[in-house]
């Protein structure tokens, strides 16, 4: 697979453009915006990613490339949309984490339904756009039931300092992706509430408990929400100020207004959209996520953190 378009002129996409470039690939990136696409394309610079230039072979365009594979680096919420408007080509890898709001669904199934027939995949794991733009080194995980598209999707992406490794459950993958966005808000609350480090940890681990919970309820398998696109995109998420999700629980655990925290901000924080979605495609598989329905009760405004945070700790004792 010599051609590669990406879709989504975020500081994600943008990272993926750089990375594909480097391991030797055509690469078209994709701005829905003409204006912005024509100023990245003169400055070969993104201002959602600053400081990493993309190299003058990477076209960057207004116009939807095709390719011999696609990735969707679009915010989650967005990808149907953008889906239905894909060009013709080759297999679509969905760089997107979360779950759809309106439909509940996971990144394949909206792309099952809105490109019928189209292979597809998803690339997830613990992955900061800025580190993967430096060649810092990092790992994640190209998760398809087709083995092939796994293949080729890592053969085109993978180099040196860019380990990428197959799995064919994407459904645990995808739901460890979308889980670690909410689980991180209530981490960082914990660290803006000033609550310690043992109760930070102890919220991952239970956190995680969930995720594997639900990822099993839906035909995931446990090994993977111990691998990269579980364990490993929770932890980074988890415990970074560079992740936006724990960010914004810092702000709300230091009293900040949600609405005042993602007015300031130009980037999706995709556990808002997630949480209350996530904590109802749990309750219609009969799945218990304490920790997700606390964050889902205080983004909707139904529960201050004080109380979430008691509610939590007042659960019944039991089993580990």
């Amino acid at each position: 697979m010599n051609s590669v378009g990406i879709i989504g002129a975020g500081a994600w996409g943008t990272a993926l453009a750089i990375q594909a470039h480097r391991a030797g690939r055509t690469v078209t990136l994709w701005a829905r915006d003409p204006t912005r696409a024509a100023a990245i394309a003169s400055s070969r610079d993104n201002p959602r990613l600053p400081g990493h230039a993309l190299p003058a072979s990477i076209t960057v365009a207004a116009e939807m490339p095709g390719g011999d594979l696609l990735l969707l680096a679009v915010p989650l919420q967005h990808l149907r949309a953008i889906a239905l408007r894909l060009p013709p080509g080759g297999p679509v890898v969905v760089c997107a984490k979360g779950v759809e709001a309106s439909t509940l669904q996971l990144p394949l199934e909206i792309l099952a339904e809105a490109l019928p027939g189209r292979a597809g995949a998803v690339l997830t794991g613990p992955n900061f756009a800025h580190e993967i733009a430096a060649g810092l080194p990092a790992a994640a995980v190209i998760a398809a039931v087709d083995a092939e598209v796994r293949t080729a999707a890592m053969t085109a992406l993978a180099t040196p300092h860019f380990r990428l490794y197959g799995n064919d459950d994407p459904i645990g993958a995808q739901v460890g992706g979308a889980a670690k966005n909410v689980i991180a808000i209530a981490a960082g609350a914990v660290a803006g509430a000033g609550l310690g480090e043992n109760a930070r940890a102890a919220l991952i681990t239970r956190g995680l408990a969930e995720l594997a919970r639900l990822a099993i309820a839906l035909g995931g398998r446990a090994e993977t929400v111990a691998g990269l696109s579980g364990l490993g995109d929770l932890l980074l998420s988890s415990t970074s100020p560079t992740s936006r999700n724990y960010a914004l629980g810092i702000e709300l655990g230091a009293g900040r207004m949600l609405a005042d925290i993602l007015a300031a901000r130009t980037s999706v924080t995709e556990g808002v959209a997630t949480a209350p979605a996530l904590v109802a495609r749990a309750a219609r598989a009969g799945v218990s996520v304490p920790i997700c329905e606390a964050v889902a009760a205080v983004l909707g405004g139904q529960m201050t953190l004080r109380q979430a945070i008691e509610a939590l700790q007042s659960r019944p004792l039991r089993a580990e």
